[in-house]
Parts: C-alpha cells; structure tokens; sequence
C-alpha cells in the first residue's frame, strides 16, 4: 500500500480554493452550505473546502495535515479520501437543519479523526497542551462540542462553532473505523509495527557487539 500524499494535496485544493474567495469575494456566496442546498446540491461538497477567514483556514489544515496522513497511512489513499468526503457530505446533510449557512472542514476532519479513534484508540496526539492517546483527546473534543451544542440548541451559543457539525462527522467516522479496523484472524492478534529479517539482526548483532 503506497503512500501518496493524499491528506497534504487536500490541503492544497483547500489553501488553492481560500485564494479564490479572496479574489472573487461573492464566490464564497454560492460553495457555502445554507437553505439552498437542497436545490443546489454541490454546496453538500463545496462547503466542505471553503472557509470562513485565515485562522479557520489554518487549525483545519494542521489537523487534515496531521490525522490525514496518519489515516492515509493505515488504510489507504482511496479510503482515505472516502471517509474524507463522505464524513463531510453526512455531517452537512446534518448541519443543514441546524445552521442558517455553515462553511469549512471540520466535520470531513471529525470523521477522520473518529475513524483514527476506532482504528488506532492509543494513538498518542498532542492535545490541550500534553500527549495524550486520541480516544482522551476525542472524548474531551467530543464533550466541548457537546457543550456548545447545548447552548446553540437553547439559544446561548457560546461562539459560531459548528458543534453539530464536528459532532455528526465523528459519529460518521466512527462507523467508518469499524468498517475498516483490522479483523483479527483465528488464533492470531494483529500487530501493528515494523516487519525485521531476523538474520538481519543477527548479523548486525555479529558485527557490532562481537
């Protein structure tokens, strides 16, 4: 299974499609997710690579970057880029009876990361400050969002966050970790690391401690 750099050439389509809302500003107006969705169905996709300013741009292109990659790297470019945009597509198909208009990755993100919870729960990620394994980090991203969800549900939103929206994408990608996590064979664990030719190591272990 090649590696193809995938997740990094995402960021590039997202970096590539943020220069176009700067130089053709009203463009943003018809990629956004809002009511017309229903009837212009490409804003379920287009919303996903649009973002709302700089700062939005760069926390969902670190977090593409780092999970993108590491996902990439277990299952697959194809199936990578799957969960990408069906967690995406899904949470929008969400966020559409909650929001009056939402933009950005995060909820193609939260599926990846869900996925990554699935597949690889001891994955350790620096989050809040210190290493921490992903299910830690995603239970504590999943109660904030959880928390701005509640205030947004009652009318007290504690910002413009779409909590909804990272909410569903990680379901989403949840059921796409267990579709893809490894199956344990009969009588067999699986192992995750780094096959070694054991005469290999005999032989390094002749010719450098003897």
């Amino acid at each position: 299974m090649k590696y193809k750099f995938y997740a990094l050439k995402l960021c590039v389509v997202v970096f590539v499609i943020f220069l176009v809302q700067l130089l053709i500003p009203k463009s943003t107006e018809y990629l956004i997710l809002n009511e017309f969705a229903w009837v212009q169905i490409w804003r379920f996709i287009t919303a996903i690579f649009v973002h709302g300013n700089l700062l939005h741009l760069l926390y969902n292109l670190f977090a593409l970057a780092l999970f993108g990659s590491i996902l990439e790297k277990l299952i697959g470019r194809k199936s990578f880029i799957l969960v990408f945009l069906v967690s995406g597509v899904l949470s929008n198909l969400v966020s559409v009876n909650f929001y009056e208009s939402s933009l950005g990755a995060s909820g193609a993100i939260f599926g990846v990361i869900g996925a990554l919870i699935i597949i690889r729960p001891l994955l350790f990620v620096w989050a809040f400050g210190i290493p921490m394994p992903i299910f830690i980090a995603g239970t504590l991203w999943a109660l904030g969002d959880i928390l701005g969800a509640y205030g947004f549900l009652v009318g007290n939103p504690m910002d413009n966050t779409g909590n909804i929206a990272h909410l569903s994408g990680m379901l989403f990608g949840f059921i796409f970790g267990m579709i893809y996590k490894p199956r344990k064979k009969k009588g067999k664990s699986i192992k995750w690391g780094i096959a070694m030719d054991e005469k290999y190591v005999r032989d390094w272990e002749d010719r450098n401690f003897r």
